[in-house]
């Protein structure tokens, strides 16, 4: 018979105590299974993905429970999956692209989380993207927004259409990523989770070493207060301890206001609010009377459409972007015919 001493006891007992708070695996007791939503939160950060998928698949899951009456999907099939997809068509009049979101959790959820393989789950047809032309700014109305937008969300926009960057890329950069010497941004964990490298405007190095004085200062009162502690990608946080507080790891673009994780609860200082510069941009375009539907995202198709016609390489533009397929940039090449295909039309011939 096994002797164990009262340490042992007292680790083991404060290991297993931790594995079950922070698996969130059991609710009272270890005879309770774990609930639905829950399973898909786990298997989701199990297999890495982002925070914004996480919140959407679990809200369409629970949103397809709720339309048929909280009834388990395990007891449910392809004709319950294509009723609550028609649901969202033809009651919701949702997108294409919404449509297909709600499949794709719904498909998650079969595949990954029940582990069940259907024959029908193939054969579920995704709704047709219908292609549309990206809404594009000319450089004079690039301009006339970008000279109504000051302080921090200027510049943020500013970068936005230097550098082509995505929203959330440009409001996840941190310290580290920018090379004022070398004049580039690293861009890291993009969409599809790829780095990428891409140019820093030299029109933007003075603005942003001025903010970065300022964000400086906010880090040092931070600090003061022990509240410098950013969250880190995967397991950074726990292969280097230390890094979370290092100025390098910092937001460049912090929010106002600490705000607690939804993931781990820890309080901290987040990056700003991606909104917030939507608004200030939507006011820009309205000041501009602009009568197009622009928003920070308009300015990436911008940098795209502008470098195409200044005569820059398709495949050039294709990796400033990211984009791992060049059909993807090649939307972007309407901008080198003129009209209808460069055709002089002949009410000009009259």
């Amino acid at each position: 018979m096994a002797v164990y001493n009262s340490a042992s006891v007292i680790r083991y007992a404060r290991y297993y105590n931790n594995y079950i708070i922070d698996s969130n695996l059991f609710m009272k007791n270890t005879n309770t299974p774990p609930k639905l939503l829950d399973q898909v939160r786990d298997r989701i950060r199990v297999k890495h993905y982002s925070i914004r998928t996480e919140t959407q698949y679990v809200q369409w899951i629970k949103r397809f429970i709720l339309f048929h009456g909280k009834r388990h999907p395990q007891e449910m099939g392809a004709a319950e999956v294509e009723a609550f997809l028609t649901h969202l068509a033809v009651d919701g009049q949702v997108s294409a692209s919404t449509q297909n979101q709600a499949l794709s959790a719904l498909l998650f959820l079969y595949k990954e989380v029940l582990a069940i393989d259907l024959p029908w789950l193939g054969n579920v047809v995704r709704a047709k993207q219908p292609k549309r032309l990206p809404v594009v700014l000319t450089r004079t109305e690039v301009r006339e927004v970008l000279v109504r937008m000051n302080g921090v969300y200027g510049l943020m926009a500013n970068m936005l259409y230097g550098t082509g960057m995505r929203l959330m890329e440009c409001v996840r950069l941190r310290v580290k990523d920018v090379d004022f010497e070398r004049g580039e941004i690293l861009i890291c964990d993009g969409k599809g989770g790829k780095d990428r490298v891409t140019m820093l405007p030299s029109s933007v190095v003075t603005g942003l070493q001025t903010h970065l004085e300022q964000r400086r200062t906010l880090f040092d009162d931070d600090k003061r207060i022990g509240k410098t502690n950013v969250f880190l990608p995967d397991a950074l946080a726990r292969k280097y301890p230390n890094a979370a507080t290092e100025w390098c790891w910092q937001y460049i673009f912090p929010s106002g206001s600490y705000s607690v994780d939804p993931r781990s609860g820890a309080e901290r200082r987040h990056h700003v609010d991606e909104k917030l510069l939507q608004r200030a941009m939507k006011k820009a375009v309205q000041a501009a009377g602009i009568a197009k539907p622009a928003t920070p995202h308009t300015l990436r198709h911008s940098f795209a459409t502008h470098l195409l016609e200044a005569g820059y390489d398709i495949r050039t533009v294709q990796e400033l972007l990211g984009h791992s397929d060049v059909s993807t940039t090649m939307i972007y090449t309407h901008v080198l015919n003129k009209g209808g295909r460069g055709v002089l039309s002949p009410l000009d011939q009259l």
